[in-house]
């Protein structure tokens, strides 16, 4: 699975791990994020995020 990195911040979601703090469970793939999901650290949307 492919790592997302917030062009903001430089928070990088690793969908291994998924997003414990926002219920985002392991293995939780960028495209099947929840639409209102954002950046845990400055909480930008996921139309900041890039493919790394």
């Amino acid at each position: 699975m492919t790592k997302w990195v917030c062009s903001v911040c430089g928070y990088e979601y690793d969908p291994t791990t998924g997003d414990p703090g926002a219920d985002v469970a392991p293995e939780t793939a960028f495209e099947d994020l929840p639409k209102d999901w954002g950046c845990p650290v400055c909480a930008v949307g996921k139309n900041e995020f890039e493919e790394m």
